[in-house]
């Protein structure tokens, strides 16, 4: 799938009603022949800023899961692929914060949308989907090893 197509799906995904990690984990799943029903089960809870608790961000979350899947390992003693994951999530989280200045749920909420708005839900259309498509591009260019600073 093209960066494009890559970020349209989470977009559509987020618009069809999966929470703002379901939309990144399930955008990129399929390339790591992970099962679609499990990936929506794993990544429910982490939606609203873990689980409406308005923390980190749900699209940064569903992020850290897809480089999880991209750059973990299974094996508990393999700290070298560890820690150069645990680098990943940490770049992932910069740029995230480079980009809107923190990746706490309700910092993102105070910032980009007014208090009716996230009452009324139309945060989604504010600041949330604009989040799924930034974080779907800025993971699809690390999967794809690209000059990220161009983007």
């Amino acid at each position: 799938m093209s960066k494009q197509e890559t970020i349209q799906k989470a977009i559509s995904l987020f618009d069809e009603g999966y929470a703002c990690s379901q939309a990144i984990l399930l955008a990129f799943s399929g390339g790591f022949g992970m099962d679609e029903e499990k990936a929506k089960l794993i990544s429910l809870a982490f939606g609203g800023g873990m689980g409406r608790l308005r923390q980190k961000c749900g699209a940064v979350t569903g992020g850290f899961m897809v480089l999880g899947l991209a750059y973990g390992s299974t094996d508990p003693r393999d700290m070298d692929t560890k820690l150069a994951a645990y680098e990943k999530v940490r770049n992932l989280n910069q740029m995230f914060e480079d980009i809107y200045g923190t990746s706490n749920c309700a910092e993102l909420l105070q910032k980009y949308a007014t208090e009716s708005e996230s009452a009324e839900g139309a945060h989604h259309k504010t600041i949330c989907r604009k989040v799924v498509g930034d974080t779907a591009r800025l993971l699809y260019d690390m999967l794809h090893d690209k000059d990220i600073q161009e983007t």
